[in-house]
């Protein structure tokens, strides 16, 4: 799938001075980013639900925008805030919904040869074999599975399936995915469910998950269903505080971005829901071959298409942004961006964001869900711009104890975990969970 043009350009020299991730002097973040352009239409809009916001945190964002944005609409070279969408700009996650819904549905299709290896390069033998065992007799290569029946065998393929999507293992706890990719680049278990989808046209995706997005909306609050054997949680709901506030960006000439892990085409669907449009919406991205979607992903930072290296997962996010939004290309759309041209906002929720959320120039945004690194880096706040909310559905109470972000509160790219490091190389202590309910 091909996105128009970034917002703006960057040079090859520009993008030549780029940092290296944790070779950076300073903090990504703390570089100081350049003053903003007196504007010429008087003072910026004004977030209407700031007040929702945490203590102070709807005030200093209203003072983010007042200082990036030009207050006359968004144009090719307006500055940029960067979103991940699921628990961050809705409750709930529109993959799992997604794939609780085609489980229900029988939308899913036997492999080729009935042989799930073809799924992913990344899956196990154990998974294979699993997912035959439990799959391979319910129906001919290229038809749907009845995993939406109630009859045992149908019931224990969806199980399977969703465990390999929610757990990333067999139903016997066997690791669903290995291989030797970065971990901080790729989660090759979030990927699966795009590659799930192929043999079908973009449109009949974007079909699909809009179907799902309809039965999350219409759910009552707090709604399950069975899945499988399971009961999993039915419902989605837009946050009012996030369409406040892109709209507000909008208005104020600062153009906002979604950058997802979850599938480019299911996300391509939800996203204008919120205010941005599917041709400023990233999420993982299947190559397409004669107008149907393979198990294929799209690559970014000198990995091929293909190659199924890189997603938009943790460092993977900045690639993504570098490259579709600042128009950084090759290996050096990996590195830190120069702060000239980051994003000047950027709000997530989970350590799979942490990356493309410490980039930003003025606001560092988190939506406390207790995700380790995420949290350690937000509470550490080296540079005095990180700013942290409780979620504004069921928010989560306080976690008790300390996030462990000196010994293992990050994940490494060999998928171990180890210290959080600022980028001087010295560790975050634990620290408290102070934002809660």
């Amino acid at each position: 799938m091909h996105l128009p043009g970034p917002v703006r350009t960057v040079t090859a020299g520009l993008a030549g001075l780029a940092l290296a991730l944790g070779l950076a002097p300073a903090s990504p973040a703390s570089a100081a980013p350049p003053a903003a352009p007196p504007s010429a239409a008087g003072p910026c809009p004004q977030l209407r639900l700031a007040d929702r916001w945490y203590g102070d945190v709807g005030e200093r964002l209203q003072e983010a925008i007042d200082q990036a944005g030009s207050c006359e609409g968004s144009g090719s070279d307006a500055p940029v805030a960067v979103f991940d969408w699921d628990n961050t700009m809705i409750k709930n996650d529109i993959s799992d919904q997604t794939t609780f819904w085609v489980l229900r549905e029988s939308l899913l299709r036997q492999p080729p040869r009935r042989d799930w290896s073809t799924t992913s390069r990344w899956i196990t033998p154990a998974a294979v074999r699993a997912l035959r065992d439990a799959c391979g007799s319910l129906a001919r290569p290229g038809r749907a599975l009845p995993t939406g029946e109630r009859r045992p065998q149908a019931v224990a393929c969806a199980d399977e399936i969703l465990s390999m999507r929610l757990e990333q293992t067999t139903t016997g706890g066997r690791p669903g995915f290995a291989g030797g990719y970065d971990h901080r680049q790729m989660n090759a278990g979030y990927a699966w469910m795009a590659q799930l989808m192929a043999g079908r046209t973009p449109r009949r995706v974007r079909a699909l998950a809009a179907d799902a997005r309809d039965a999350a909306l219409r759910a009552d609050r707090g709604d399950t269903w069975r899945v499988g054997s399971s009961r999993q949680i039915r419902w989605v709901r837009y946050y009012a505080e996030q369409r406040d506030l892109v709209a507000t960006l909008e208005a104020a000439g600062i153009t906002p971005w979604v950058v997802s892990a979850s599938p480019q085409l299911w996300a391509d669907v939800w996203a204008p829901g919120i205010g941005v449009p599917r041709s400023r919406t990233i999420g993982i991205r299947s190559v397409v071959e004669d107008g149907r979607v393979t198990t294929g992903l799209q690559g970014c930072g000198g990995y091929a298409d293909g190659s199924d290296r890189i997603m938009t997962y943790v460092e993977g996010k900045r690639c993504w942004v570098n490259q579709e939004v600042l128009g950084i290309e090759g290996p050096a759309a990996l590195d830190v961006a120069p702060a000239a041209v980051r994003p000047v906002i950027a709000v997530g929720d989970a350590s799979t964001d942490v990356s493309m959320v410490s980039d930003a120039t003025l606001a560092h945004v988190v939506l406390n869900r207790n995700s380790d690194e995420v949290m350690c880096r937000a509470y550490d706040d080296a540079d005095g711009r990180w700013l942290v909310t409780p979620m504004f559905i069921e928010p989560l109470p306080r976690m008790p104890g300390r996030y462990p972000c000196s010994t293992e509160g990050a994940e490494r790219s060999d998928g171990s975990f180890g210290p959080v490091r600022r980028p001087d190389g010295s560790v975050v202590p634990d620290q408290r969970d102070r934002v809660h309910p």
